[in-house]
């Protein structure tokens, strides 16, 4: 992680989640900083990232400030769209 922090950037992962180690990766290419909330099913991390999301139950589930990116798939098509790079302020 980088100590520059663009936006307050939250990630709820799970051990074992291929989706979640990709997510991860997209993020720390981006050179920010970032906070990774371990979310195994049954815990309140859990649950906290399923209110937050709207009712989503897969991981990862991220966030930038409020604001629900989804997970893993909607992340890497932000990626590709250039659209992560403008919320992230880079662009």
């Amino acid at each position: 992680m980088s100590e520059e922090t663009v936006a307050d950037i939250e990630i709820y992962t799970q051990p074992g989640c291929p989706f979640c180690v990709r997510a991860l990766q997209i993020l720390a290419s981006k050179n920010v900083a970032f906070r990774e909330i371990d979310a195994p099913h049954g815990t309140p991390e859990r649950a906290e990232a399923i209110r937050r999301s709207g009712g989503s139950r897969t991981v990862p589930q991220i966030f930038v400030g409020d604001r629900s990116l989804g997970g893993c798939t909607e992340l890497m098509q932000l990626d590709a769209s250039g659209a992560l790079d403008r919320l992230l302020g880079r662009a």
